[in-house]
């Protein structure tokens, strides 16, 4: 049996740039997942070659799908047989994403008459059934221009008209992709890094604002985090490693060669340098290279309004939200005597004015420093917490540990990403090589 070849809807053309973000449907209708990217393959002769799309599924998965899978493309819908495979997609060499890395790559249009920014590609359904790469939509940046067309015009040329197109080691510019990464949580940015080419990852990396690329970086793996953060200026990376939460900090100072670590500690301000410094004491698996130095710390004399407040700050994780820390003052880790915890629950159900010292639960477990991460795994799912505090001899707290700090600890280097068991050997990704 033939495999079905996609349509186009009105024309056998069909512009890529758009495809980005498409709902993708089963032959019933149901819908299966989202256009992500475009997978091409460059030739030596001829026309690159597309040979399927990267569509993101349930999980934020992202799985090949094989044109000969796609029965249509019709504005706002592409239409697949229903049969996906659910390998995670990898990136093999010889293989181009459009969205990732052919928008704004520049390419020297072979009249002479400049250079350009590539904005869109154009497919086509050629005799042989295969979808050809065969237009480019050029933002021109070069002298004059063909027929008088001036500079930063948009043009639209045949892809032979164009040179640059193919070089794998050319640098693009990084607009369009972040674009495109926007609206994406930064788990889900750290994994589109991840995927990424080396050069392209590095990139992208280097054009985040510090706040951005601090938050990535506390999601990224380790080889990745250190590559990105080794290629930044020393000056750059401190103001980046000032913007992450300490203990993510620390870990990452640690895996790094001991003099640029020491660089970079002399370089990051002197109060975050020191609270990463106190972190790289503990043994990693221990509470206290666990902990956060900066959990949400409150006296007893402040309000309800006032914990609630501060559980609502944008920068503060949902886990370490849900439980407000009581103590003396000072309210700087290591603060004055721990008096007990407010649960974020129990002070929703409190008046505003009503002081959190009358409300504490002041038989929570803790944790000591040299604890190690047994136990604090075991207390936080005796008592289904979210944290837990972690003190000294004296009761004085040093910091927090949280069941999302535990968790990346417990699973394996490499979770981010490791695939699913795949039970179904028919399906495979035979489309692609």
């Amino acid at each position: 049996m033939s495999q079905p070849t996609p349509r186009a809807a009105t024309t056998s053309r069909v512009y890529l740039a758009r495809l980005k973000g498409t709902p993708v449907f089963d032959p019933l209708g149901d819908q299966v997942g989202r256009v992500h990217d475009i997978v091409v393959v460059m030739r030596l002769k001829g026309a690159p070659r597309v040979v399927g799309l990267v569509v993101e599924v349930t999980g934020k998965r992202r799985v090949f799908v094989p044109l000969t899978r796609v029965t249509s493309i019709d504005p706002g819908a592409v239409i697949t047989t229903g049969l996906l495979n659910i390998r995670r997609f990898e990136q093999r060499a010889t293989e181009t994403l459009v969205v990732a890395e052919l928008l704004d790559r520049q390419v020297t249009f072979r009249d002479g008459s400049g250079t350009g920014t590539v904005k869109d590609v154009a497919m086509e359904l050629q005799r042989n059934r295969d979808w050809d790469l065969t237009k480019v939509f050029v933002r021109r940046g070069g002298r004059g221009g063909l027929m008088g067309r001036r500079r930063g015009e948009g043009v639209v040329v045949d892809i032979q008209d164009v040179t640059g197109l193919a070089r794998t080691a050319a640098q693009q510019g990084a607009t369009s992709l972040l674009a495109t990464l926007e609206d994406l949580k930064p788990a889900d940015l750290a994994d589109v890094l991840h995927d990424l080419p080396d050069a392209r990852r590095l990139e992208v990396a280097a054009s985040l604002p510090d706040e951005r690329l601090a938050d990535v970086l506390e999601e990224l793996g380790e080889d990745d985090r250190v590559a990105i953060v080794s290629a930044l200026d020393a000056e750059r990376a401190a103001d980046v490693l000032d913007a992450m939460e300490p203990d993510d900090a620390a870990d990452l100072i640690g895996e790094l060669p001991e003099a640029k670590a020491a660089e970079l500690l002399e370089r990051m301000e002197p109060d975050e340098a020191e609270d990463v410094r106190r972190l790289l004491e503990y043994e990693q698996y221990t509470a206290g290279g666990l902990m956060t130095t900066e959990p949400l710390i409150l006296p007893p004399e402040a309000t309800v309004a006032t914990a609630l407040a501060h559980a609502r700050k944008e920068d503060v994780t949902p886990a370490l939200a849900a439980m407000i820390f009581v103590v003396r003052p000072p309210l700087e880790t290591p603060t004055g005597r721990l008096l007990g915890v407010v649960h974020l629950q129990r002070a929703l159900r409190e008046p505003p004015h009503e002081l959190i010292g009358a409300i504490l639960d002041k038989d929570i477990e803790q944790l000591l420093a040299e604890d190690d991460i047994g136990k604090a795994t075991r207390l936080l799912a005796t008592y289904n917490l979210t944290a837990l505090p972690v003190v000294d001899e004296d009761r004085r707290l040093l910091g927090a540990v949280s069941v999302d700090d535990v968790l990346d600890n417990l699973l394996p280097d490499d979770w981010r990403g490791a695939d699913e068991e795949v039970t179904d050997e028919a399906m495979t990704r035979t489309a692609h090589g």
